[in-house]
């Protein structure tokens, strides 16, 4: 992977990305997905934000190699630090967990009055972003699901608006676990996703079945029961394997 050619996944992220967008990239990675979205004419400008010193050396060294300091200012930050209010109108954050993904958009709330899109990759946890959305009034409008190097991983894109809307048609405790757009395409890797999780869910039960019990113990074998009977539900499994 390089300025020229994307991994699979951070292709899918870039294509969400609007044209003549600012972009602020959080998490930047060597700068490679706003490298490339700038040497394609698909951004006007764009940010790369790192927290870290080393990627945050790479970041630059890579723009300053394309010849794209005047197009990609490169930031040492953590999260939305790295901008101010009106830098940037859309946003990306990929390769993170979602919980963390979360948490930076709640810590940089103040910094989204002009921010249009919000392009998302989280490598697990998808519903605590799902959640974050509900909560702060941005509404999802469009999931993709991919497979590679035998890794998957999801794309949440969302932009201001009405944040149940996508619920309207699915069980919303469903929806916001597997993802109401993913839910209604059922693909082959988010078959795949949900049957390997569920497999694991059924792996955790019964070590805690084995586990001395406690009132917290039984908390958590009700969240995973529950949890499995979400997935089955889905993947149109129609006898539990924990019955």
């Amino acid at each position: 992977m390089n300025t020229d050619k994307l991994s699979v996944r951070l292709e899918t992220v870039a294509k969400y990305v609007p044209k003549d967008s600012r972009l602020a990239d959080i998490g930047s990675d060597h700068a490679y997905l706003p490298s490339y979205l700038a040497k394609n004419g698909q951004i006007s400008f764009g940010i790369a934000g790192e927290v870290a010193q080393g990627p945050f050396q790479s970041a630059e060294k890579n723009v300053m190699a394309e010849g794209l300091t005047e197009l990609i200012s490169v930031r040492m930050g953590d999260g939305l630090e790295v901008i101010q209010p009106g830098d940037a109108d859309c946003i990306s954050i990929a390769g993170m967990g979602g919980s963390l993904i979360a948490s930076i958009l709640e810590n940089g709330k103040e910094k989204l009055a002009a921010v249009k899109r919000l392009v998302l990759q989280p490598n697990i946890n998808a519903i605590a972003i799902r959640d974050w959305l509900i909560d702060n009034h941005w509404e999802l409008i469009a999931e993709e699901i991919i497979e590679e190097d035998n890794k998957i991983y999801e794309i949440l894109v969302a932009e201001k608006g009405e944040p149940l809307k996508p619920y309207r048609d699915v069980h919303l405790e469903t929806g916001r676990l597997v993802g109401p757009f993913l839910l209604q395409r059922k693909e082959n890797a988010f078959k795949k996703k949900w049957s390997l999780e569920k497999k694991n869910w059924l792996r955790i039960y019964k070590q805690l079945e084995g586990a001395p019990q406690s009132p917290e113990n039984e908390v958590k074998k009700q969240e995973i029961l529950g949890k499995i009977a979400l997935v089955e539900g889905v993947l149109d499994n129609e006898k539990s394997e924990w019955s």
